[in-house]
């Protein structure tokens, strides 16, 4: 398909009817983010807002959001008709997470239009909202893809940390150890070094789509970009490190992150992925910056997080098909048998994932659950694991209430419990002790496995024709009788 910019993604989406221009006179501070969540809530359009109170004279003055929260949208930048299957793009995107072409470096790009250094760097030229009345700033970074280098191995790395304008120079940003980014920055901090930064804004939505997953460590994100684009990312070197980056992304914001505490700056509160407000404000480490790199009239790209029953947000609507395309490669990878499906749904971020089985022995869901939760990519995700037989609809509510009614003894061992494993320092269920990144390097968490598979402990009966009760499913010859009478009955 090859690659496109944000700018010709945000024409393709106008020209299908999914973009909303909007020109009237918006504020930063939160009013943009209430937009979004209506947009979010009603299943509406990708925005671009033209007109932001006190950015209309500033080096930046758009902002586009919300261009990934509805499936038909994420379908087009995958390649796919707007009406594709859920379970298509999940079988696509396990193919080309797992195909690569290296990224070519070029001279120049349009990102090197403008280059601003030094004492001229001011975060405050570009519109980053204030997205919720709790946020505890403005946040510019909650879709950029944060770019890092192994000082071990040299591979880049490109990972999404959320980010809030401290100074007029600094970003005070969340850093997880358990994230490929924290493991890079854990090196540098055993070297007493700063580790070099860049943070890429707005691109090819396909760098949203995979900056925010998480690839097998070693792999890197642009490589498997170009494996989805089927050709080479042509990327430049930044101006102050040797980062490569988009060559016509819009903007790049390039810095250093010391790991000494005494450089760090609050940051937070935060509108979570869990819908929740996250941590109180905390002392976080701080990019500082160095110099930003920016297209001529670049558009700030970003988004509101928080997903709610019905109000599906960018990140969630992305992590139903590639959390459930990462958990499925998983279970392939570990050697786990009988594989007929994986679902995440959108409201729950892949905190819960549900995988169907065609089911080989007793201890087969326990077998999917512990190859998910010894993953690294469980680091966020993949909380609660629902293990259901193959003859129910994963992707639907009630077939697995009904699964999980009549298919689950909770006395027997139906329902794992494996405590104090690593988890999320976002969810609001587990206790703020148990949050403190800067104390245990990421979230606690006592993660289920729901076995809704039916038992083998019965004895076989013949009536049965197994060792589970039948269905009340007509016989297969009466549905055929059915069917070739069914005009016989006036039943239109």
């Amino acid at each position: 398909m090859g690659f496109a910019d944000l700018r010709t993604w945000l024409d393709r989406f106008e020209a299908a009817g999914e973009l909303k221009r909007i020109k009237a006179e918006v504020s930063w501070d939160r009013e943009i983010g209430t937009i979004a969540r209506r947009s979010f809530t009603t299943n509406g359009p990708a925005l671009l807002f033209e007109n932001i109170k006190g950015h209309q004279d500033t080096a930046c003055r758009r902002l586009a959001t919300a261009l990934l929260h509805k499936r038909a949208r994420l379908a087009m930048v995958l390649g796919f008709p707007a009406d594709a299957s859920v379970r298509d793009l999940v079988q696509y995107v396990r193919q080309k997470n797992r195909e690569g072409i290296p990224p070519v470096e070029v001279k120049n790009g349009p990102v090197k239009e403008n280059i601003i250094r030094g004492k001229d760097v001011d975060l405050l030229q570009f519109p980053a909202p204030k997205w919720h009345f709790r946020d505890g700033g403005r946040y510019i970074l909650t879709f950029a893809g944060i770019v890092t280098r192994d000082p071990d191995t040299g591979c880049i790395n490109m990972g999404v940390y959320r980010g809030m304008i401290g100074q007029r120079n600094t970003i005070p940003v969340l850093i997880v150890a358990s994230q490929h980014g924290g493991q890079t920055f854990a090196k540098y901090r055993q070297r007493k070094k700063p580790m070099p930064v860049a943070a890429v804004i707005g691109y090819d939505p396909i760098m949203d789509f995979l900056s925010g997953s998480p690839l097998p460590a070693g792999v890197c994100e642009y490589d498997v970009m170009g494996g989805y684009r089927e050709e080479p990312l042509q990327v430049v070197r930044c101006e102050t490190n040797d980062l490569l980056v988009p060559a016509s992304a819009e903007i790049v914001i390039e810095g250093y992150v010391d790991p000494d505490p005494k450089t760090f700056e609050p940051e937070g509160c935060f509108g979570e992925y869990t819908g929740h407000t996250g941590d109180v404000s905390t002392p976080r480490p701080v990019i500082k910056v160095e110099c930003i790199t920016h297209r001529n009239e670049p558009i700030l790209r970003g988004t509101q997080e928080g997903t709610l029953p019905g109000s599906y947000n960018e990140n969630s609507m992305m992590s139903s098909i590639q959390r459930a395309a990462i958990a499925w490669n998983i279970l392939d990878q570990q050697g786990v048998p009988g594989i007929a499906n994986v679902h995440v749904h959108p409201v729950t971020n892949g905190t819960n994932v549900c995988v169907a089985i065609n089911k080989r022995y007793q201890g087969h869901a326990k077998q999917v659950a512990a190859a998910l939760w010894g993953s690294g990519a469980a680091s966020w995700r993949y909380k609660h694991v629902v293990v259901t037989d193959d003859d129910i609809d994963i992707s639907n509510y009630e077939h697995l209430d009904w699964a999980i009614a009549y298919r689950v003894n909770a006395g027997k061992d139906d329902i794992v419990v494996f405590p104090g494993s690593f988890g999320s320092p976002a969810d609001p269920s587990t206790p703020l002790e148990e949050r403190d990144v800067g104390k245990l390097g990421s979230g606690i968490w006592n993660r289920v496995l729901i076995d809704a598979t039916r038992t083998w402990m019965y004895d076989p009966k013949p009536e049965w024709g197994g060792r589970f009760p039948p269905t009340v499913h007509p016989a297969p010859e009466d549905e055929v009788l059915v069917d070739q009478r069914w005009s016989e009955y006036g039943w239109e």
